[in-house]
């Protein structure tokens, strides 16, 4: 499967050396590339979307930097809600690059199944990214529609960041998965090094789409 970049996606081969290598070389790339962050904030979105409601806009509406990635799945959106609502390290993965997420120590695993005792979440429950680093807290959740999360436990904490997941039908028997992201950072050096545009804008492209051809991929199989 390739998107409309001729970027392949085969999850039978994520695990892969030669993939791992692969996203190394993409992330290089856009790293060294700002001139196309334009391109990439808005991955695949239509000029519409993200639509009017989408509730991470409410929780950080001013924020330093975000971004709008989008797909077409020819499923609808039950049959990729599930995918959704078991994200996280220690649940179903993050559907991407698994090798280069464990180098760092993630200790990811995807999975390639629907695990029914991964299917139930409530507002304030914790996903991580990381086994050691802190966790998203889940913020917003209407099944089979909009799974948000969130850094920050307190409104108006700096630095903060919401990372959504929205489901909106599309044509019949099909769906639009948009992720959306936005970040709030202060002045100090770290925080601009790694909360900027500068390494987690291009980093966060390449695993965010990997991720929403992994779903798809799966969606469209299962």
């Amino acid at each position: 499967m390739a998107d409309a970049d001729g970027v392949r996606h085969d999850r039978n081969a994520q695990r892969s050396w030669r993939r791992t290598g692969s996203a190394v070389l993409q992330i290089a790339g856009h790293v060294c590339a700002p001139w196309r962050r334009p391109w990439r904030v808005r991955w695949g979105a239509r000029d519409d979307e993200p639509p009017p409601g989408i509730s991470d806009e409410q929780l950080i509406p001013e924020p330093s930097w975000s971004y709008v990635h989008a797909i077409s799945i020819d499923a609808p959106v039950e049959a990729v809600w599930p995918w959704i609502v078991q994200l996280g390290q220690g649940r179903g993965g993050f559907y991407a690059f698994e090798r280069l997420e464990n180098l760092f120590g993630c200790r990811i695993r995807n999975t390639d199944r629907i695990e029914p005792g991964l299917q139930h979440l409530a507002v304030g429950d914790v996903i991580r990214l990381h086994p050691k680093a802190p966790p998203l807290h889940v913020a917003v959740l209407v099944p089979n529609r909009s799974l948000v999360l969130r850094g920050a436990t307190e409104p108006g904490t700096v630095p903060d960041n919401v990372w959504g997941f929205h489901l909106c039908p599309d044509a019949p028997g099909t769906c639009r998965l948009i992720e959306t992201g936005r970040t709030v950072h202060g002045c100090s050096i770290p925080d601009r090094l790694f909360l900027s545009t500068l390494i987690v804008e291009p980093v966060g492209f390449v695993m965010g789409r990997e991720m929403l051809l992994g779903v798809k991929s799966r969606a469209e199989s299962w």
